[in-house]
């Protein structure tokens, strides 16, 4: 057989070749904007042009604070087009971690959109190793800043060269791209993406029983273009020639119904809290919108409500899939589909099904072990999901945390799951979440996806709390729906047929929202603090 490297520049190069009339649609702070792969694959050739002249060699991190827009999707294919490391910035970061990722990756340039720029403002004076700022900006100014020096991202692009050629003596397992987890303790965790990974990724994201990426898909990423590289489909969606609609800053769910009802979008991700949100504004105006050509919610991040999965395929006949993944993994580990021969069970077997994380995509392994040694797949018992593959990171950038995560071959995910004997993994917690009451593990996802299956809760959250007797005891925090009203007996009695008597919480706080980490799961450690506070 040939050996042919896998490089992320052929993704737009077989775009601009074979798809030139199909469109980017992005949404930027001034409106809609259209743009061809043509086009793109022009502005992207120009944009690495424009950097090696601003003195990008290979090897360099050039990282990006922006959202999800056809400038973000131009750096990445620009930037490792040239041999360089294209760095996604979680802009909900803390300054002091933006510092430390920035510092510890050593990026050489960043780009910016305008509204970031008070970030970086803030902590010039500490990310010594950033010589340059390009400003993603569509007016023909540049805001004022005192950022130097400081380009606009579309003059640097009309004196560059369209007709760039992009590096081909790479190896295919040089660095493409970079990503820190978000981090609930300690500091974010680098993960390096090898151009290899990532080609790989997005090749199983096009297979029919995983994302099932194609040609005729309208695909709009929700999940940002900095967490976990919206989890591949920009790649994706490029390489196989789809229509990708780009929704842009601070949208709302009023404006992701609009974009899916007015782009006929049929393929959009993101995490659960985002389709939360879209329900509320579904149900409050069910008229207004017309649904009906998505094929696939893609959800993950956390675990999804069953209540909120049988209310997409139930109300609006929308397939909802449940997929698992880590920044560590590129991301995607398991899909949730139903085997052809379970297509005849019944209504809640199916959703019972659909509510967990699924199984493993092709290419990947995986095996779970506890204090005994590796589990049974039977659906019961429980250990840590251990995950190896050739889009599965083997280790931290320059971090000594490598050696906890990463033994004999395999990541150790810190997630804890079931898997039956059909091979479908159910994450049960994470290893710091379980609440250990008496010595025995109660899983806080089961209970939280329970009480927000009750008609009046919004979100819900479950963490464990010291005990003196117990050692841990559950109690929840819960969020109403607007216009609803339940009483704590209420919900406590609604669980009791569910569960043992010893998984019951303690206690239910409600409260007006539930802390958040910077990509939409739920902030335990702080909610932790804010319950113990609350029972004190």
């Amino acid at each position: 057989m040939m050996e042919g490297k896998l490089l992320i520049s052929q993704m737009i190069e077989r775009a601009e070749k074979l798809f030139p009339k199909k469109e980017v649609i992005s949404r930027t702070s001034s409106g809609i904007h259209r743009f061809t792969y043509q086009q793109i694959g022009e502005r992207t050739r120009r944009l690495s042009s424009a950097l090696e002249n601003l003195g990008v060699e290979r090897g360099d991190k050039v990282a990006t604070l922006a959202w999800n827009d056809h400038r973000h999707l131009e750096a990445y294919f620009a930037i490792p087009g040239m041999g360089a490391v294209l760095h996604t910035i979680n802009i909900r970061l803390s300054a002091e971690h933006i510092i430390h990722i920035i510092n510890h990756a050593e990026d050489k340039v960043l780009l910016v959109d305008p509204m970031f720029l008070p970030i970086l403002e803030g902590i010039k004076d500490h990310i010594p190793t950033v010589r340059a700022f390009v400003v993603m900006t569509d007016d023909d100014e540049l805001p004022d800043t005192p950022l130097t020096p400081v380009y606009s991202y579309e003059d640097l692009l009309l004196e560059a060269n369209p007709d760039y050629e992009f590096v081909k003596d790479l190896d295919e397992n040089d660095p493409a791209g970079m990503c820190f987890t978000s981090a609930t303790t300690g500091k974010p965790k680098g993960v390096v993406y090898s151009h290899r990974g990532i080609t790989l990724h997005s090749l199983s994201l096009g297979l029919a029983d995983s994302g099932a990426v194609s040609e005729s898909d309208v695909v709009m990423p929700v999940v940002p273009m900095f967490h976990a590289n919206a989890w591949g489909l920009p790649f994706a969606s490029t390489w196989f020639g789809s229509t990708q609609v780009m929704p842009g800053p601070l949208f709302t769910p009023e404006l992701l119904a609009e974009l899916i009802t007015t782009e006929k979008v049929t393929s959009t991700a993101g995490v659960p809290t985002i389709w939360l949100g879209l329900l509320k504004e579904l149900d409050a105006n069910k008229d207004r919108y017309d649904m009906s050509s998505l094929r696939a919610v893609l959800c993950g991040g956390s675990a999804a409500p069953m209540g909120m999965i049988r209310a997409f395929e139930e109300k609006y006949n929308i397939p909802f899939i449940h997929a698992y993944g880590m920044t560590e993994t590129t991301p995607l580990v398991t899909l949730s589909r139903l085997k052809s021969y379970q297509e005849d069970l019944s209504t809640e077997e199916k959703l019972e099904i659909r509510a967990k994380q699924g199984s493993v995509v092709p290419g990947l392994e995986i095996k779970a072990i506890n204090d005994e040694g590796e589990i049974e797949w039977n659906g019961k018992d429980m250990g840590e999901l251990l995950v190896r593959g050739p889009w599965i990171a083997d280790e931290y950038y320059n971090d000594e945390r490598t050696e906890g995560a990463f033994k004999d071959g395999w990541l150790y995910t810190g997630d804890i799951v079931t898997i039956d004997q059909e091979g479908t993994i159910k994450i049960t917690d994470r290893t710091k979440d379980l609440v250990k009451s008496g010595g025995e593990w109660i899983s806080t996802i089961d209970l939280e996806n329970a009480i927000m299956a009750h008609d009046a809760v919004f979100e819900a959250a479950v963490v464990g709390v010291p005990h003196p007797e117990w050692q841990e005891r559950p109690v929840a925090a819960v969020v109403i729906k607007p216009d609803e009203n339940v009483e704590k007996e209420e919900l406590l009695d609604y669980l009791k047929p569910q569960f043992a008597k010893w998984w019951i919480p303690d206690d239910i706080i409600f409260m007006d929202e539930l802390p958040k980490t910077s990509v939409g799961k739920f902030q335990k450690n702080a909610l932790r603090e804010k319950l113990q506070e609350h029972l004190v």
